[in-house]
């Protein structure tokens, strides 16, 4: 019965097939997972290297061919991104960039959450936050604005 199966057995199947989908879906668009990341954090303001690396540090793994440093500068390349004063912004090409990506990538989240009631999803939501502080977890502290 699938119900019997541990919480890590769900946790880590969703997690890849989310990863899984997300890749294909922005793949299509030209950009990674986490350089998606990257303008999703950007498009809330200007952050540092350190900053940006803190808060995407989950999305890090050891099978990625790319660093953090080497997506940044294709997104720069690009011209999506631009650093001032030690810090990275969106330029408006990546501004128009986000905005356009960001509508694809929200019916991807609603996709994710089909069936499944608001109520259930905020409690699904409380009940890994509280699981993850358990282990130790604490919110990265945000980027500046």
């Amino acid at each position: 019965m699938a119900a019997q199966r541990p919480v890590d057995f769900w946790l880590k199947l969703v997690d890849k097939l989310i990863n899984e989908h997300f890749s294909r879906t922005l793949e299509e668009h030209g950009v990674t997972r986490r350089q998606w990341e990257v303008m999703n954090l950007l498009s809330r303001g200007p952050a540092s290297h350190d900053e940006l690396a803190e808060v995407l540090a989950h999305f890090r793994t050891e099978l990625e061919a790319t660093t953090l440093t080497e997506d940044l500068a294709e997104l720069a390349e690009s011209g999506w991104l631009a650093i001032q004063e030690d810090a990275y912004q969106l330029t408006d090409r990546g501004r128009t960039s986000y905005q356009r990506l960001e509508p694809v990538l929200r019916s991807t989240n609603e996709r994710i959450a089909r069936g499944v009631s608001t109520e259930d999803y905020s409690t699904t939501l409380e009940v890994l936050e509280r699981m993850a502080n358990n282990l130790g977890w604490q919110e990265p502290a945000p980027p500046r604005a």
